[in-house]
């Protein structure tokens, strides 16, 4: 039963967005250089994996410790996972889970960095500290909650990915990895419209309570155009491939999920099939785009 709830708690439907962009920073190495280093490839899934279940996890802890749980209305998208308030004494075990995904991770790094160099340090740091912040620092930022998600995930998985393999930095991966970094934004943006009310209470200030959802629909458009607009202008630059246009399918999603927040702003959450839609985006995309760029 502990190990039914502490996978409750890691949110393991959720850690499928890691794999999807470290498959993109892997495509993007495949492209430039196709010898690619797969057992490398498994240590750096291994990390990335680790650094998720450890955001996710402490994320559930601190939520639990200092009372959000007990008030948000759970959504299969927003409010938690519910695995604490039903089972507060396995509290410590899930901060035990987080801690030591976070001792992985790291030992992960210290690994790739003996074995690659120092290069890859700056985003190693940066993908800790996002991890050690998020829940107690980060989310009491509109403007550092708003793009943490799409850095830690677009950006520091992807360009991190792409470094280890190819052994150096190139441009077009910093620039690929703002598709996702504009669309994982979008993910835990709309997310965060259920919970104003409850997040408010306990001192976070994500950009919907500071901004309203007004402004942040505003912000969810811009983003969702620019990632889109991206990769048509990736494709016309000869940059990826023109099969790359299936990758600009999923818009259809984010369409969809803007149109619910428009509608049902905060109540969102009681119609998760526009929510859903805005996880299919933010995945669906970063794959399609990944996929096409090895096929080409």
């Amino acid at each position: 039963m502990q190990i039914k709830i502490l996978l409750q708690a890691m949110r393991v439907p959720f850690l499928v967005l890691t794999p999807v962009c470290i498959f993109l920073g892997v495509s993007i190495s495949f492209a430039i250089q196709p010898m690619i280093n797969y057992t490398m490839v498994s240590i750096i899934l291994i990390g990335a994996i680790a650094a998720h279940i450890s955001v996710n996890t402490l994320n559930e802890y601190y939520d639990f410790k200092s009372g959000l749980d007990l008030i948000t209305e759970k959504t299969p998208f927003s409010g938690g996972s519910g695995a604490l308030p039903n089972h507060p004494e396995i509290a410590k075990s899930v901060l035990s889970v987080g801690i030591l995904s976070l001792v992985l991770t790291i030992l992960t790094g210290v690994y790739i960095i003996f074995e690659r160099g120092m290069e890859i340090m700056p985003i190693g740091l940066v993908g800790v500290v996002l991890i050690v912040t998020y829940t107690q620092w980060i989310n009491r930022s509109a403007f550092l909650c708003l793009i943490a998600p799409g850095l830690g995930f677009g950006v520091l998985m992807v360009v991190g990915a792409h470094v280890v393999l190819i052994d150096g930095h190139s441009q077009f991966a910093w620039l690929i990895s703002l598709v996702p970094f504009l669309l994982i934004n979008n993910l835990l943006l709309l997310n965060q419209y259920p919970d104003i009310e409850a997040d408010s209470s306990v001192g976070r200030n994500t950009f919907p309570i500071v901004f309203g959802i007004k402004n942040s629909n505003i912000i969810y458009a811009v983003f969702m155009l620019t990632a889109y607009s991206l990769i048509i202008y990736f494709i016309y630059s000869g940059s990826i491939p023109s099969l790359s246009v299936i990758a600009l399918i999923p818009m259809s999603c984010s369409l969809f999920a803007l149109s619910g927040a428009i509608k049902y702003a905060a109540r969102i959450g009681a119609y998760p099939q526009y929510l859903a839609a805005n996880v299919v985006a933010a995945v669906l995309t970063p794959l399609l785009l990944g996929a096409t760029i090895v096929y080409g």
